[in-house]
């Protein structure tokens, strides 16, 4: 069970954000019951991305209610729910104040740009200008995507959270502490804590001693008092205060792309999964050692799962997967339902030389180049809108190539099929040009809430909780799709190689000489 977050679009200066709330057969594996609701985001300036904590925090409590009054109607009794996990977006940064309880300023999204000078100016203050500077503790380039320059941001531009750390009140998380801090208890002694998921995506995480790093710190200039304790994934750290669950524990928890990896079962080295979101993210297990990147992929923990030893994983990370989707609709307005992007590609079978290289955000893996913005290329008077549709869906394939190449350039060892999950493998023509750009089999699990069942296994697993056994003779067998290449490789390569040339093109539009603006609640 646990409350999730995905982006969908709404238009205009607007975003919707779906929660949700899912209820788990431990013996089984299957969903039992799901709620969603809708949240909106807010789009204040161009490149910025944020959303009231207070909502978050207000969704999830309505989601496990409807959740539970569903329970009901199927005739059974909520207290078969033994535990809750939380998983969430990674990066999101809010800051709060914990007497009140009331956040300070709205929750900074992952792929929010407004950082990008600070970015700059860090990296040209760097020996050589080096952005991967703080990758051997970290496993991370210095790149607008992660905590701790939303949090530099924060400090330098809103006075509430200046004064907030100044007079010992703030605290800072990613949305698993404020969800976690609210739901044990707020203001009255809710437990403020992260797991070692979440913690590596800020920047001021050691990945090798598992803990808060001073010269880390230190770097970006933080106050060490407002962190929340780094715990494992799946242990119990509070009991639910108030509503329906109240005194049920929250005992899991995981970054959405590590409890995607959990829901896939990829617990040997070597295995991997690919999400496909917002955003598109690659992850594979790389054991108990950190394995630090030369093909620019992120070094992050994967999970740890009480008292066993933390276990790795190698990201590769597209900041723009399905929401080029969305952008088609509630931008471009050339489709009307996210839908109707795969009847109109089907219509065509091909993009005729159009290529769409979707880097509203700039790029990720593996170039990590904030300068770089979306184009599109190749358009001649044949192009209409199914082509534009077809490009956009084949540019998902091209990046997710990209990171599988660099990936197997790490291992020295090729993969042979590519597990995926996320809301775009629901599109079979996104899922068949997958395995044709990659000439290998794509699977897909039957039950594509992947990110949610890694959440429920970790808290149905923790001491105290044990409804849920992690042993591999233990794990529920999973009904899987296959999608078999149907193309020529050489067209692939031919076809990719083209998309490359506009990846080029799209790179060194945009540099900034001062972050955009400050803001207040």
């Amino acid at each position: 069970m646990y409350p999730k977050s995905r982006v969908w679009s709404k238009g205009g200066c607007w975003w919707e954000e779906s929660h949700c709330y899912l209820v788990f057969n431990p013996k089984t594996a299957k969903l039992v019951v799901q709620h969603k609701i809708e949240v909106l985001q807010k789009l204040p300036q161009a490149g910025w991305v944020e959303e009231d904590p207070k909502e978050i925090l207000h969704s999830v409590f309505e989601c496990i209610e409807k959740a539970c009054e569903k329970l009901k109607k199927l005739k059974i009794d909520v207290s078969n729910i033994k535990a809750v996990g939380v998983s969430n977006q990674r990066e999101t940064t809010i800051v709060w104040d914990k007497k009140t309880g009331l956040p300070l300023y709205n929750a900074i999204l992952w792929l929010d740009l407004r950082t990008q000078s600070t970015v700059e100016k860090l990296i040209n203050n760097a020996p050589n200008k080096d952005k991967n500077i703080l990758q051997e503790k970290t496993g991370l380039p210095i790149s607008t995507y992660f905590s701790a320059v939303k949090l530099r941001w924060l400090l330098d531009n809103v006075e509430k959270v200046r004064k907030a750390v100044a007079d010992g009140r703030a605290l800072f998380g990613t949305v698993d502490s404020w969800l976690i801090w609210c739901l044990t208890g707020a203001h009255e002694n809710g437990v403020h804590c992260t797991d070692v998921t979440n913690a590596s995506r800020t920047m001021l995480f050691n990945i090798h001693t598992l803990n808060w790093d001073p010269e880390l710190c230190q770097f970006f200039d933080i106050p060490m008092s407002i962190l929340p304790e780094v715990r494992s994934s799946s242990e119990i750290y509070g009991l639910l205060r108030c509503g329906t669950l109240i005194k049920v524990p929250i005992s899991g928890c995981l970054g959405d792309q590590s409890a995607a990896l959990v829901g896939q079962m990829c617990f040997e080295p070597g295995q991997s999964k690919n999400t496909y979101g917002t955003g598109c993210f690659l992850l594979s297990n790389t054991g108990e050692k950190p394995v630090i990147s030369k093909y620019g992929l992120l070094t992050t923990l994967a999970y740890k799962l009480g008292k066993n030893p933390a276990i790795y994983a190698l990201e590769g990370s597209v900041a723009i997967g399905g929401a080029v989707v969305r952008w088609l609709r509630d931008n471009l307005r050339i489709i009307s339902t996210a839908e109707e992007v795969e009847k109109l590609a089907a219509s065509v079978g091909s993009s005729h030389g159009c290529y769409f290289v979707p880097a509203f955000s700039g790029l990720y893996a593996p170039y990590w180049d904030p300068t770089a913005r979306g184009i599109i290329c190749g358009l001649t008077q044949f192009t209409n809108r199914n082509h534009i549709a077809f490009a956009a869906l084949e540019a998902v394939a091209f990046q997710t190539r990209e990171l599988l190449e660099a990936m197997n350039k790490e291992s020295g060892v090729n993969q042979t099929n590519l597990q995926v999950d996320g809301g775009m493998t629901s599109n079979k023509i996104m899922m068949q040009l997958q395995s044709d750009i990659l000439s290998i089999p794509v699977v897909k699990p039957a039950m594509a809430e992947t990110t949610a069942l890694g959440a429920a296994m970790a808290a149905g697993a923790a001491d105290g909780v044990g409804v849920w056994n992690l042993s591999p003779q233990n794990l529920s067998a999973v009904a899987w799709e296959k999608f078999e290449p149907q193309i020529d490789p050489a067209e692939s390569n031919q076809r990719f190689t083209k998309w490359k040339l506009a990846v080029e093109k799209s790179r060194g539009w945009e540099n900034t000489n001062d972050d955009a603006g400050t803001a207040e609640c």
